[in-house]
């Protein structure tokens, strides 16, 4: 989960064999380093390992303050660094589109004044795609991202004001006609770390979609960094305001809410996924809309082969993937990004392990893990060595050599660039990311995610999880 991003603190991290911690922490990633933002928000002042993150310094005694404008910083230029996404490798086109979904039926868990509603955004194979490339992040949530209060610096350590977060476009084309040539294409859900938003993996969503699937990316609102709504609303973490928060069983409660509602939000996706395949794309609930006309790109509706469905997540996204798999038939296949499974506190069953973990899965699913003494594979993490013992289907542990908990998100490529105009510093960048070289870190991920997906969606084996490989070896194979 990543609340050190935002919520490290729900990186549910706590091992079972020891007593239980002073201070739980949230559910997601794993790090030897410091941990900002969330992380050190939702951590007892005592705490000792949160969610894939190792306690420093006590955490934040009060909530982070709201976040002033922060002015620019320049550079040797005179202007604000930027970062550049890398390039897809697949042989289609990118097109994406965006949608609002709202779940009448249910109160915002963290606002229950207010119905839920999320922000998705579709990736596929484009026929032709004309026009400009869509920017990473939407005007208003790419100034959001780089205040303290945003992902960019509170789960990240990245100084204020230094990047223009606005400038990063992707190899997409706004709202371009799908490919109908190869009929329905497999659908692929992605979600993110605790507190970073539905944008920050777009490399791995964007190659993933130019090899032939559709990926959705969902933000979860409220949880995610900040979600731009039509219109230009703005919906903001509440997870800065609980920096503060000191009883164990209170973060225990936040982190398994925000498991759940994750959950929740992924069948809600899945739902109107259904709908929209069967109306040709027409959204048929009130309120919801793309661009305030409610209708997909052509032909994507069309391409939607939900009998394919697959799920991918880093961090608490990573426990989102297999909790959803185990909650919701239709997901036949997930990989879990350096995301433990665990919760602070032990349940009424006396386990600190979500269900997915202690009960196993019978679908296909990958463990991707990174180079941190405690999370390095399933022998480190207490929470996926319960469901490798218990998980039926087909399951596999990889590692990539040299990583950090930020590897296997854009941060891997963008932040090395950033540091070369200042924008970030060095040790900065090593904690994030680790030692690993950028272009292999994301060559890796992209080919061991996308061989998953191929094998278990299209029945295409590359033999690339059959053992270790000598086209990765930054990749370690766990036994």
């Amino acid at each position: 989960m990543h609340a050190s991003s935002t919520i490290a603190a729900a990186r549910i991290a706590v091992r079972t064999t020891a007593p239980p911690p002073a201070a739980p922490q949230p559910p997601g990633r794993r790090t030897t380093g410091r941990r900002r933002g969330l992380s050190a928000a939702l951590t007892l002042a005592a705490a000792a390992t949160v969610l894939g993150t190792v306690a420093g310094p006590a955490a934040a005694a009060a909530p982070v303050p709201a976040a002033a404008p922060v002015p620019a910083v320049a550079g040797a230029a005179g202007e604000r660094a930027t970062a550049v996404l890398p390039a897809p490798t697949g042989p289609f086109p990118v097109g994406t589109t965006s949608l609002r979904l709202a779940d009448p039926g249910r109160p915002d868990p963290w606002h229950p004044e207010r119905t839920r509603e999320l922000m998705i955004s579709l990736w596929y194979p484009a026929a032709g795609a004309p026009g400009p490339r869509a920017p990473q992040m939407t005007p208003s949530a790419a100034a959001h991202f780089g205040t303290p209060r945003g992902a960019g610096s509170f789960n990240y350590g990245l100084p204020p004001g230094r990047t223009d977060w606005s400038a990063t476009r992707t190899h997409a084309r706004q709202d371009a006609p799908a490919l109908r040539a190869g009929g329905p294409r497999p659908v692929l859900l992605h979600s993110a770390g605790l507190g970073d938003p539905r944008t920050w993996n777009t490399g791995l969503v964007e190659d993933l979609a130019s090899r032939g699937y559709v990926v959705v990316t969902v933000d979860h609102t409220y949880e995610a960094s900040e979600v731009e709504f039509p219109g230009g609303r703005l919906a903001e973490s509440v997870f800065p305001d609980l920096a503060g928060l000191q009883d164990p069983a209170a973060i225990d409660a936040v982190l398994r809410k925000a498991v759940a509602s994750r959950v929740d939000d992924v069948r809600l996706v899945l739902d109107r996924l259904t709908a929209l395949r069967a109306q040709g794309g027409e959204v048929q609930v009130r309120g919801e809309a793309r661009g305030g006309d409610g209708v997909l790109p052509a032909g994507l509706a069309g391409v939607l082969d939900l009998d394919r469905v697959g799920m991918v997540g880093h961090s608490a996204g990573g426990f989102t993937a297999a909790q959803a798999i185990h909650d919701d038939p239709r997901i036949k296949a997930g990989v879990n990004l350096d995301g433990t499974m665990e919760f602070p506190l032990p349940d009424s069953t006396g386990s600190t392990f979500g269900s997915a973990a202690r009960d196993g899965l019978d679908a296909p699913f990958l463990l991707m893990g990174t180079d941190n003494p405690d999370s390095g594979g399933h022998q480190q993490q207490p929470s996926w060595e319960a469901f490798w013992q218990h998980t039926r289907g087909w399951h596999a542990d990889v590692t990539l050599a040299g990583s950090r908990h930020g590897s296997y998100t854009d941060a891997e490529s963008l932040l090395p660039r950033l540091a070369r105009q200042g924008a970030a510093p060095a040790a900065t960048v090593t904690d994030d990311i680790g030692t690993v070289r950028p272009e292999r870190a994301v060559a890796a991920t992209r080919a061991y995610v996308a061989s998953f997906f191929d094998r278990w969606l299209r029945g295409r084996d590359d033999h690339l999880l059959d053992g270790p490989s000598a086209r990765f070896p930054e990749m370690r194979w766990v036994p």
